[in-house]
């Protein structure tokens, strides 16, 4: 069983800052590429921000010198670091996570969080 856990959203006034954090536990063999995704209401999900295993990050271009993916491979953890946050970044985040529960590649899969919600007022 392997579970997929967001924290950190919240309110904040536009211009400010939120830390969200994403924590995989259970029966992992090593997790690949972990991302950020976002849905806000009457919209289709997108991406925010992706980090491979070896570190590469890729951003929507909406988010690019604003926000910071990052991961603590130690922890299973991956954050994402909001700063000059707008109205527009309003959404519930949810935390993608490629997982292998074995050895085998036939393991690999996605795993997704229940999300959070983040608020932005203008």
């Amino acid at each position: 069983q392997v579970q997929v856990v967001e924290s950190g959203g919240g309110w904040v006034q536009a211009g400010g800052s939120l830390r969200l954090s994403c924590a995989a536990s259970g029966s992992i063999f090593n997790i690949n590429a972990m991302g950020w995704y976002r849905q806000a209401p009457g919209k289709q999900r997108e991406l925010v921000a992706r980090i491979t295993g070896d570190g590469s990050t890729n951003y929507a271009d909406s988010v690019k010198g604003r926000f910071t993916i990052s991961r603590d491979d130690a922890k299973n953890t991956v954050y994402l670091q909001m700063n000059s946050l707008k109205p527009e970044d309003t959404a519930v985040y949810y935390c993608n996570a490629d997982i292998r529960t074995t050895l085998f590649s036939s393991s690999r899969r996605d795993y997704w969080g229940q999300g959070t919600q983040v608020t932005v007022s203008s």
